[in-house]
Protein backbone atom coordinates (compact mmCIF):
# COMPACT_ATOMS: atom_id res chain seq x y z
CA UNK A 1 0.00 0.00 0.00
CA UNK A 2 1.33 3.28 -0.96
CA UNK A 3 -0.17 6.53 0.24
CA UNK A 4 0.88 9.55 -1.64
CA UNK A 5 1.86 12.58 0.31
CA UNK A 6 0.48 15.92 -0.86
CA UNK A 7 3.01 17.65 -2.98
CA UNK A 8 3.80 21.27 -3.30
CA UNK A 9 2.05 21.29 -6.67
CA UNK A 10 -1.22 20.04 -5.04
CA UNK A 11 -1.06 22.90 -2.57
CA UNK A 12 -0.55 25.42 -5.39
CA UNK A 13 -3.61 24.02 -7.27
CA UNK A 14 -5.85 24.25 -4.19
CA UNK A 15 -4.59 27.72 -3.25
CA UNK A 16 -5.04 28.98 -6.83
CA UNK A 17 -8.61 27.64 -7.00
CA UNK A 18 -9.49 29.18 -3.62
CA UNK A 19 -7.95 32.52 -4.65
CA UNK A 20 -9.89 32.49 -7.94
CA UNK A 21 -13.15 31.65 -6.12
CA UNK A 22 -12.72 34.50 -3.66
CA UNK A 23 -11.84 36.86 -6.51
CA UNK A 24 -14.93 35.83 -8.53
CA UNK A 25 -17.18 36.33 -5.48
CA UNK A 26 -15.62 39.73 -4.79
CA UNK A 27 -16.19 40.78 -8.40
CA UNK A 28 -19.78 39.47 -8.49
CA UNK A 29 -20.91 41.01 -5.18
CA UNK A 30 -21.28 44.63 -6.43
CA UNK A 31 -23.23 43.42 -9.45
CA UNK A 32 -25.62 41.37 -7.31
CA UNK A 33 -25.93 44.13 -4.69
CA UNK A 34 -26.87 46.60 -7.43
CA UNK A 35 -30.12 44.65 -7.97
CA UNK A 36 -31.42 45.58 -4.50
CA UNK A 37 -33.92 48.47 -4.38
CA UNK A 38 -32.39 51.82 -3.50
CA UNK A 39 -33.39 53.96 -0.52
CA UNK A 40 -35.94 56.02 -2.45
CA UNK A 41 -37.86 52.89 -3.46
CA UNK A 42 -37.77 51.51 0.07
CA UNK A 43 -39.00 54.82 1.43
CA UNK A 44 -42.04 54.64 -0.86
CA UNK A 45 -42.84 51.03 0.03
CA UNK A 46 -45.24 52.10 2.76
CA UNK A 47 -46.51 55.38 4.12
CA UNK A 48 -48.58 56.38 7.12
CA UNK A 49 -51.45 58.82 6.80
CA UNK A 50 -52.99 60.82 9.64
CA UNK A 51 -56.76 60.77 9.19
CA UNK A 52 -57.66 63.19 11.98
CA UNK A 53 -57.58 66.39 9.87
CA UNK A 54 -60.00 64.94 7.27
CA UNK A 55 -63.56 66.04 8.01
CA UNK A 56 -66.60 63.99 7.06
CA UNK A 57 -67.28 64.49 3.36
CA UNK A 58 -63.69 65.46 2.55
CA UNK A 59 -61.09 63.66 0.47
CA UNK A 60 -57.33 63.94 0.27
CA UNK A 61 -54.97 62.71 -2.41
CA UNK A 62 -51.56 61.38 -1.43
CA UNK A 63 -48.73 59.80 -3.42
CA UNK A 64 -47.78 56.17 -2.83
CA UNK A 65 -45.30 54.42 -5.13
CA UNK A 66 -45.76 57.21 -7.65
CA UNK A 67 -49.54 56.72 -7.81
CA UNK A 68 -52.29 58.97 -6.48
CA UNK A 69 -54.25 57.45 -3.59
CA UNK A 70 -57.65 58.86 -2.64
CA UNK A 71 -58.61 58.77 1.03
CA UNK A 72 -62.25 59.73 1.52
CA UNK A 73 -64.09 60.25 4.81
CA UNK A 74 -67.52 59.20 3.60
CA UNK A 75 -70.78 60.64 4.83
CA UNK A 76 -73.63 58.43 6.07
CA UNK A 77 -75.49 59.15 2.85
CA UNK A 78 -72.51 58.03 0.73
CA UNK A 79 -72.18 54.84 2.78
CA UNK A 80 -75.90 54.09 2.49
CA UNK A 81 -75.82 54.77 -1.25
CA UNK A 82 -72.81 52.49 -1.76
CA UNK A 83 -74.38 49.68 0.28
CA UNK A 84 -77.76 49.89 -1.47
CA UNK A 85 -76.53 49.38 -5.05
CA UNK A 86 -77.70 46.02 -6.47
CA UNK A 87 -74.67 44.02 -7.62
CA UNK A 88 -76.50 43.22 -10.88
CA UNK A 89 -76.22 46.94 -11.81
CA UNK A 90 -72.41 46.87 -11.63
CA UNK A 91 -70.15 46.00 -14.59
CA UNK A 92 -67.54 44.76 -12.08
CA UNK A 93 -69.70 43.47 -9.20
CA UNK A 94 -68.11 43.94 -5.80
CA UNK A 95 -69.96 44.66 -2.56
CA UNK A 96 -69.01 47.82 -0.69
CA UNK A 97 -67.99 45.84 2.40
CA UNK A 98 -65.32 44.02 0.36
CA UNK A 99 -63.71 47.35 -0.57
CA UNK A 100 -63.42 48.90 2.90
CA UNK A 101 -62.20 48.10 6.38
CA UNK A 102 -64.31 50.73 8.13
CA UNK A 103 -67.46 52.06 6.43
CA UNK A 104 -66.56 55.73 6.90
CA UNK A 105 -63.11 55.43 5.27
CA UNK A 106 -62.56 54.63 1.61
CA UNK A 107 -58.94 54.21 0.47
CA UNK A 108 -58.27 53.53 -3.22
CA UNK A 109 -55.74 54.12 -5.95
CA UNK A 110 -56.85 57.14 -7.96
CA UNK A 111 -55.98 55.85 -11.38
CA UNK A 112 -58.75 55.14 -13.90
CA UNK A 113 -58.77 51.50 -14.90
CA UNK A 114 -59.36 52.42 -18.55
CA UNK A 115 -56.16 54.30 -19.47
CA UNK A 116 -54.70 55.41 -16.13
CA UNK A 117 -56.06 58.98 -15.98
CA UNK A 118 -56.79 60.55 -12.59
CA UNK A 119 -60.56 60.84 -12.00
CA UNK A 120 -62.13 63.94 -10.44
CA UNK A 121 -63.74 63.46 -7.03
CA UNK A 122 -67.41 64.02 -6.16
CA UNK A 123 -68.32 64.34 -9.83
CA UNK A 124 -70.19 62.30 -12.38
CA UNK A 125 -73.59 60.67 -12.48
CA UNK A 126 -73.12 58.76 -9.21
CA UNK A 127 -71.51 61.49 -7.00
CA UNK A 128 -68.32 59.45 -6.81
CA UNK A 129 -65.49 59.97 -9.28
CA UNK A 130 -65.55 60.94 -12.93
CA UNK A 131 -62.75 60.50 -15.45
CA UNK A 132 -63.11 63.40 -17.89
CA UNK A 133 -60.71 61.88 -20.43
CA UNK A 134 -63.00 59.09 -21.61
CA UNK A 135 -66.16 59.44 -19.50
CA UNK A 136 -65.92 56.69 -16.88
CA UNK A 137 -68.21 57.19 -13.87
CA UNK A 138 -67.46 55.62 -10.48
CA UNK A 139 -69.81 55.51 -7.48
CA UNK A 140 -69.20 56.43 -3.82
CA UNK A 141 -67.35 53.14 -3.35
CA UNK A 142 -65.07 53.60 -6.38
CA UNK A 143 -66.91 50.97 -8.43
CA UNK A 144 -67.30 51.47 -12.17
CA UNK A 145 -70.88 52.28 -13.07
CA UNK A 146 -70.73 53.72 -16.59
CA UNK A 147 -68.12 54.28 -19.29
CA UNK A 148 -65.24 52.40 -20.91
CA UNK A 149 -63.32 51.48 -17.73
CA UNK A 150 -63.28 47.68 -17.35
CA UNK A 151 -63.01 47.45 -13.57
CA UNK A 152 -63.38 49.23 -10.24
CA UNK A 153 -60.73 51.56 -8.85
CA UNK A 154 -58.08 49.43 -7.16
CA UNK A 155 -57.86 49.17 -3.37
CA UNK A 156 -54.23 49.29 -2.13
CA UNK A 157 -53.08 47.12 0.76
CA UNK A 158 -53.62 49.15 3.91
CA UNK A 159 -54.29 48.72 7.60
CA UNK A 160 -55.32 50.87 10.53
CA UNK A 161 -52.39 51.27 12.90
CA UNK A 162 -54.43 53.37 15.33
CA UNK A 163 -57.84 54.99 15.46
CA UNK A 164 -56.73 57.89 13.23
CA UNK A 165 -53.76 56.50 11.27
CA UNK A 166 -53.45 54.09 8.38
CA UNK A 167 -50.40 52.49 6.80
CA UNK A 168 -50.58 52.01 3.06
CA UNK A 169 -48.31 49.35 1.64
Amino acid sequence: MSSEQPTRRDFIYVASAAFAGVGAAAAAWPLIDEMNPDASVLALASIEVDLSPIDTGQSITIQWRGKPVFVRHRTREEIAEAESVPLDDLPDPQPDEDRIQRPEWLVMIGSCTHLGCVPLGQKGDFDGWFCPCHGSHYDTSGRIRKGPAPSNLEIPPYQFVSENRIRIG
